[in-house]
């Protein structure tokens, strides 16, 4: 069973490799106030490396922000699951919205990933959510529901151990906007009950499921009070030292265990 709460970084496309690994050691040492949160950084793929050095001395965790299903081949910018192993990375993100919906990721390609992920001994970080017409429309619990069943199809329930859900409000992501507690609580509760569904009400409640969604230092108080939610899977917060100590800090303080 993956350790509840989680605090995950995303990067995206920021920071060099120095930049990277200065911000890392800087941050780490930072961190060591904060006790019982599992702490992710999630660089960009050319950071991996340098970073895995930084980390190993720490109990925080490397994670990738993509992965191939492919082991190997001609597949022009992409990576392995053994090429994220080599550079210690312990967790990927898959099915993030920016790959559904700016690279078209589609949901059998995220499936694909998530069981090579799993095959490969990594921590799927399995990105759900809707965007904003589809909340408009109230079609929220139907687009969870099947973007959940479509990404864990043939997960088996031992499986689902290895296995971090994120839920981020494709409106909520970069636009400084943020999910209320209610609407996150809404569909966390929505999570469970799927999985509860499809495996088991223990299963469902030992999941980890992550919000993320403009998640900062000032609204992670009350967004980790939520009922359902164990964590952030956070963007622009994570870019900065201050923010990302602050948020994992709020975290430490104000988790609420089921």
């Amino acid at each position: 069973m993956i350790k509840k709460p989680i605090v995950a970084g995303n990067w995206k496309m920021f920071k060099t490799p120095q930049e990277g690994y200065d911000f890392v050691e800087t941050t780490s040492d930072l961190l060591l106030n904060v006790i019982g949160v599992k702490v992710i950084f999630c660089p960009p793929f050319t950071a991996l490396f340098h970073i895995n050095q930084v980390l190993k001395d720490t109990p925080h965790s490397l994670g990738a922000q993509n992965v191939h299903f492919e082991s190997s081949g001609a597949f022009t910018g992409e990576i392995s699951v053994d090429m994220l192993q080599a550079c210690g990375v312990e967790y990927a993100i898959i099915g993030h919205s920016e790959r559904r919906h700016v690279f078209g990721e589609s949901d059998e390609w995220i499936n694909k990933k998530v069981h090579a992920a799993l095959a490969g001994n990594l921590y799927p970080i399995l990105c759900i959510g809707e965007k904003l017409d589809e909340r408009q429309q109230n079609v929220t619990t139907e687009i969870l529901t099947r973007q959940l069943k479509a990404g864990l199809k043939g997960v088996s329930a031992v499986q689902m151990e290895s296995i971090v859900i994120a839920y981020e409000p494709v409106w909520a992501i970069g636009t400084g906007l943020t999910a209320s507690v209610a609407q996150a609580s809404e569909a966390h509760l929505v999570v469970r009950r799927v999985l509860s569904e499809l495996y088991a009400e223990k299963i469902a409640a030992d999941t980890a499921i992550l919000y993320g969604g403009s998640v900062k230092p000032d609204n992670a108080s009350a967004l980790i009070k939520a009922p359902g939610v164990d964590g952030f899977l956070i963007g622009g917060a994570s870019l900065k030292t201050d923010s990302f100590v602050a948020i994992a800090d709020e975290v430490m303080k104000n988790y609420v265990k089921e």
